[in-house]
């Protein structure tokens, strides 16, 4: 799904949120050096929708209250801004709004300062331009400055369609005919469509007019850009060569989302400045162009002034009877009482669905480690959580046990290996534990063998029996018998598990 700024920028095409692609621009001037300041730009039309322009301090240091003056006056003659927060947080004076922000312990690494509300004003025209300038000051931090604009657009209306189902086995092609209308009174000129959905909707071609993720945006997240006129009244659909593929490994069945969302080009410069799709956008495709088809039904920048109903929400029904069996891969290893070994413990992917990539029925694989008794892990994944609950610290030394989540998906074949280091206390030998989740804890999905789903983790340490376990367990449940040295312990969780960086200290092994 989107994320928060995404949405409310949907919502109301304005807020930037806390996560941020390109800044707008910043003023000169910040004695405060680790107050960093962020606001959104937008663009409004006469008549259309108010939009929101939200100033962020992005600092994770706490600085005490602040007071935040907004000067307007660049602004006031085509457009009419006001605070959107609590009345009693503002005061006015003609075109300054100064406005007291209480810092909270727990803002995170940001602090949501102002929220303002922005409209056109009835006179206003396209093409006219101002910024708005904020200044914030506390006796902790000093002062610093920034400004965004505030622009005025033509007003146009795109429209889509509400829904669009679709139904097919893993590794079908399927067309998805999206559409937009013009349901204004202006003819609309270029249009941009951007398309985000979980794994099953793979565009079936990458064209040269679309740009597309290298990463997880959300699964899949690409934009493709027209030059097509579109006539009041008048609707465009794409060609029929636009389609989605169903991964061939995909879990079935399964149901699967996503959405397809219209923008005029100014909008979405907009919509990059305020989300962080922009950075992961870039690759062009290779296969032809992608074209807007006719069906029936330099000027100045327009803006859309119904903004709800741009997006068609998308559904992927994947049909037949295909999942995975994974199974969890424990570790064994040796050594002297005092020294500090490295541990990596994992699962294995046994096919034949890929795991990990979400939707209402497949399976996202959560892992819980519980260390032998007598050893303490010095260095813990940065992707594992202290404790049983998953709700501690990433990372964090010392505990006994540990639950770990990553997102990405592992396809048949593949490991996911995960490295901790455990120094060994006592002597002899002990017996710990990996044991997967498959789903969620109140709505679990089994795998096709749950038996292999515990593994051991055996530590023999020199310098005395200890009165532990027996050695001789099997590392992995029920499997077929010891895995000598180090395994591999990955933890991928879905939309509930506690995300934490993408790429640190973990390895995907085909």
């Amino acid at each position: 799904m989107l994320k928060h700024s995404t949405r409310r920028w949907l919502a109301g095409l304005g807020v930037a949120g806390a996560l941020v692609a390109a800044p707008a621009t910043p003023s000169s001037a910040a004695p405060a050096e680790d107050l960093d300041l962020y606001a959104n730009n937008v663009i409004v039309a006469p008549g259309g929708t108010e939009k929101w322009v939200t100033l962020f301090a992005l600092t994770a240091e706490r600085h005490g209250d602040f007071t935040v003056k907004v000067d307007r006056s660049k602004v006031a003659a085509f457009a009419d801004v006001q605070n959107s927060g609590p009345e009693d947080a503002c005061t006015e004076s003609g075109a300054i709004l100064t406005c007291k922000v209480q810092d909270t312990d727990d803002d995170g690494s940001y602090l949501n300062m102002v929220e303002l509300f922005v409209r056109a004003k009835d006179g206003a025209t396209p093409d006219q331009e101002g910024e708005l300038e904020f200044t914030v000051t506390s006796a902790d931090s000093g002062s610093a400055s920034y400004r965004s604009t505030v622009a005025i657009g033509e007003g146009v209306d795109l429209a889509a369609e509400e829904s669009l189902e679709l139904k097919g086995a893993p590794g079908a092609t399927l067309k998805a005919p999206l559409k937009v209308e013009n349901r204004g009174e202006t003819t609309t000129r270029g249009a941009v469509l951007f398309v985000f959905g979980s794994y099953g909707l793979n565009p079936s071609k990458r064209y040269e007019n679309c740009e597309y993720t290298n990463d997880e945006f959300d699964s899949y997240a690409f934009a493709c850009t027209f030059d097509s006129v579109i006539e009041p009244g008048e609707a465009a659909r794409l060609d029929s060569s636009f389609g989605f593929t169903v991964p061939a490994d995909s879990w079935a069945p399964n149901d699967y989302f996503g959405a397809a969302i219209w923008f005029t080009p100014a909008d979405w410069k907009e919509f990059l400045s305020e989300v962080d799709v922009a950075d992961e956008l870039g690759t062009k495709g290779t296969e032809g162009e992608l074209k807007l088809e006719p069906v029936a039904a330099q000027r100045s920048r327009q803006t859309d002034v119904e903004p709800y109903n741009n997006e068609t929400w998308m559904q992927l029904q994947v049909t037949g009877d295909q999942r995975a069996d994974v199974a969890a891969l424990g570790a064994k290893v040796n050594g002297e009482v005092g020294t500090t070994v490295p541990v990596t413990l994992g699962y294995v992917n046994n096919g034949p669905a890929a795991v990990g990539t979400g939707g209402s029925e497949g399976i996202w694989v959560g892992t819980t480690v519980t260390l032998p008794k007598g050893v303490t892990a010095v260095r813990a994944p940065e992707t594992c959580l202290d404790g049983e609950s998953g709700e501690g610290e990433p990372g964090k030394p010392g505990a006994s046990v540990y639950r770990c989540f990553l997102p990405g998906h592992l396809g048949k074949g593949e490991k996911a290996e995960f490295d901790f280091e455990l120094r060994i206390d006592k002597a002899g030998s002990r017996t710990g534990e990996v044991k997967l989740r498959t789903g969620y804890d109140e709505a679990e999905v089994k795998d096709l063998d749950p038996a292999n789903d515990t593994a051991k983790i055996l530590v023999n340490a020199g310098g005395g029996q200890g009165g532990g376990d027996d050695p001789e367990l099997p590392i992995t449940g029920e499997s077929t018998g010891l895995i000598a040295g180090i395994g591999g312990l990955l933890l991928v969780a879905g939309v509930g598990g506690y995300v934490v960086a993408k790429r640190r200290r973990t390895r995907f092994v085909a």
